[in-house]
């Protein structure tokens, strides 16, 4: 990897995937993980509720024993999801009664957040509706500018290659934008992720409706995470990652 893929020098990163975390994680004060339709969202949601989250990277017999030696719950794929269970849906941890501690498998957004875990020290989940408070939070934190990492998690295609998806890009460019930091200190990468979000500004569900992910959710019958996942800015609480979960950062 070149040395200018680090993006060095800037206060605030942006990069997608795995490997793009690797790439920029070096020096950060903070690492921000969005994955919109749908990991950080139903995060989101599911902190706002007083949920402990734990992320982890796929589903299987591993997941299961994950589960069961942290004492939570284990939530189901959404397209396996019955009525009462707890899934990647968003919508799922709002009609279901709260479980203290679930375990949350996700090939994307949960993956980096496991990795990540491993390699930094304060990460948060970020999206469309709590990118105000993730933004006032990590500003409240440091007195002088603090270097973010800010990791879109992207899609997959079929042979499991990234797929840059731009609700992830609208993500990140909401959190980049409630940071507060002078345009110089932005590398390209995140002012391009903050120029995105600004084209949709306002409009948040007709562009979640319009973009490939969100499409393909309602395709599905999903329609209503995308509607929560446009809730801009109606998140109450900030998801930090301790030991392994994801819980509100008001409760660290």
């Amino acid at each position: 990897m070149h040395a200018a893929h680090r993006q060095a020098g800037y206060d605030v990163r942006f990069e997608w995937g795995i490997q793009g975390a690797s790439a920029i994680l070096d020096g950060v004060d903070v690492a921000v993980v969005v994955d919109v339709l749908s990991f950080t969202t139903t995060v989101s949601v599911a902190v706002d509720a007083g949920v402990r989250v734990f992320p982890h990277g796929s589903h299987g017999p591993g997941a299961q024993r994950y589960a069961r030696e942290r004492g939570a719950a284990l939530a189901v794929s959404r397209c396996h999801a019955r009525p009462g269970d707890l899934s990647l849906s968003p919508a799922s941890f709002r009609s279901t009664p709260a479980r203290a501690r679930v375990v949350l498998p996700s090939p994307n957004g949960s993956a980096i957040a496991e990795q990540l875990a491993l390699r930094t020290e304060v990460c948060v989940a970020a999206c469309l509706r709590n990118a105000r408070v993730v933004g006032q939070w990590i500003r409240s934190r440091h007195e002088v500018a603090p270097t973010v990492a800010v990791i879109a998690a992207g899609e997959r295609w079929g042979d499991g290659s990234l797929r840059p998806a731009v609700e992830d890009l609208w993500g990140a460019g909401a959190v980049i934008s409630q940071l507060g930091v002078a345009a110089a200190s932005l590398s390209a990468e995140a002012k391009l992720a903050s120029v995105g979000y600004d084209a949709v500004r306002g409009r948040e569900l007709d562009a979640l409706m319009a973009c490939a992910s969100g499409r393909e959710l309602a395709a599905k019958g999903y329609r209503s995470d995308v509607h929560i996942a446009a809730e801009a800015n109606l998140g109450e609480q900030v998801p930090l990652l301790v030991d392994g979960c994801f819980a509100s950062a008001r409760s660290n």
